[in-house]
Formats: structure tokens, C-alpha cells, sequence
């Protein structure tokens, strides 16, 4: 009892208890629990992040990032997104039950399909290289591909990361911050400690580098009050996947013709 009393002292200011039964639920380490919160809350979070990319990618395609607090506010949704996949990527049986697998799958498949209308649209606001760097699913794939080796284990698996991380950041939107703050949510989610607290603020942060600003860091705030509301909302996949291709393909659509 003292020391199950003592590990949740130590651990009050940052754990959230699974709601209902929904969330992680494993056993951690001695001192420290996973970041648990109501699945409905997590596609809250995901619905968020979709309204806010539409909004983003109107004003970087239709206006050409002429309106700034659209620009900040867009800054928030790569986080918010990116922590969704690292929340269900942490989850204790997400290798045994094949997860990676399928976000593999799914994120190659819509990560294809949006690479026509992203090249054409970059191509309209740059000279060169409209392909580079790869849309964000690809991003969000390479994080996956990490936390699969990550999880794996070994030497092996390790260096290979290390080698991916390393080649494969540089083609990707966010580059290498991006997979980062990824990273650190990730680790974050698996064991809700100070540091690894730390180290998603850290890897957030870095996307300054490439935004131009630190409002990313706001998706953190965001995502821990969320964890604590116990929402009820169904989950739907495959609309979050297929939406990005679709809403390039209009957003293109309205680009020729009125703009």
C-alpha cells in the first residue's frame, strides 16, 4: 500500500486515470503510469485538428498565407495529429494486435493519393522542387516505422532507426522536428513522467525552426486539459485518412477554377 501511495503522489500532477475503462491501460514501470484519457476525447482532439488543417490550407493555397492568425492557428494541428498517432501507437498491445501494420497500410495508401494535388498546388507558389518535401502522411509514416523498430528491439532494430530517423526526416514535411514532436508525445504517452513531459516539450518546440514561431506549443496544453473530459464520440478512421487527399483535390479544383 506505501508504495502504491507513494507512486501515485509522484505521479498526481501529470497521470489521468483511463476513463470508463477506455484509454492505456497496462502495467508501467514502478513511479510512473501512461497517459490515459476517453477515447472520445482523443477524436475530439482529431475533429479539432481537421477544422483547423482546412482553415490552414485555405489561407497557404487560396491566399497565400496572407492571413496571419490562420497561420498561427494552423501551427497547432501537425501536434495535435501527431499525437493522436503516438497515443495509439503507445497503447501496451498496439504491436501484438498489428497496428503499425495497418497505419502503415493506411497512411501509404492516402499519403500516395494526396502526392498529385501537393505537388501541383506547391508547384503553384514555388519554382522548383514542388515535390519536396513529402506531404505530412508520409511524416506521420516514418513515425510509425520508428516506434515499430523502436518497439521491436535490438541492435539491429535500433540502428536502423537511427539511420532512418536520419534519412528519412530529410524528405518529409517538418523534417526532422516534426518526427520529434511525434517522438516525444509518444514517449510521453507511454509513461506520463516530468521528463518525458519534457522531452515532447522540447521536440514541439523544435518546429519553430521550421514554422517561424513557437505556436505548436499550444497543442500541448490543448491535449492534457482534453485528457481530462470524457467525451462520448464515435471513432471513424478511415475518414481522417481519406479527408487529406480530398480536400487537396478541392482545394485544387477551386484553385484553377476561381482563383
Amino acid at each position: 500500500m506505501n508504495g502504491r501511495a507513494s507512486a501515485g503522489a509522484r505521479g498526481a500532477i501529470l497521470d489521468v486515470a483511463a476513463i470508463s475503462g477506455q484509454g492505456i491501460a497496462c502495467a508501467p514501470r514502478q513511479g510512473h503510469r501512461p497517459w490515459a484519457m476517453a477515447d472520445g476525447s482523443l477524436e475530439a482532439i482529431k475533429w479539432a485538428a481537421l477544422v483547423l488543417m482546412v482553415f490552414d490550407h485555405v489561407n497557404k493555397y487560396l491566399y497565400a498565407e496572407k492571413l496571419p492568425v490562420i497561420f498561427q492557428l494552423g501551427r497547432i494541428v501537425m501536434p495535435m495529429f501527431g499525437f493522436v498517432l503516438a497515443y495509439n501507437l503507445a497503447r501496451p498491445d498496439a504491436l501484438a494486435r498489428g497496428v503499425h501494420g495497418r497505419m502503415l497500410y493506411r497512411l501509404t495508401l492516402m499519403g500516395l493519393a494526396a502526392s498529385p494535388m501537393c505537388i501541383i498546388l506547391n508547384g503553384m507558389f514555388v519554382t522548383a522542387n514542388a515535390w519536396w518535401p513529402l506531404n505530412i502522411l508520409f511524416m506521420l509514416l516514418l513515425v510509425v516505422s520508428l516506434t515499430y523498430l523502436i518497439d521491436r528491439g535490438g541492435a539491429k532494430c535500433y540502428a536502423l532507426a537511427t539511420a532512418l530517423f536520419m534519412l528519412g526526416g530529410a524528405f518529409v514535411e517538418y523534417l526532422w522536428m516534426g518526427v520529434l514532436c511525434c517522438l516525444g508525445a509518444w514517449l510521453f504517452c507511454r509513461e506520463a513522467s516530468p521528463s518525458r513531459l519534457l522531452l515532447w516539450f522540447l521536440g514541439t518546440l523544435s518546429l519553430t525552426v521550421v514554422n517561424g514561431n513557437a505556436w505548436g506549443l499550444a497543442a500541448i496544453p490543448i491535449v492534457l486539459l482534453a485528457g481530462r473530459v470524457a467525451l462520448r464520440l464515435p471513432r471513424r478512421t478511415w475518414v481522417f485518412y481519406a479527408f487529406y487527399p480530398a480536400h487537396l483535390l478541392l482545394l485544387l479544383f477551386v484553385r484553377l477554377e476561381w482563383f
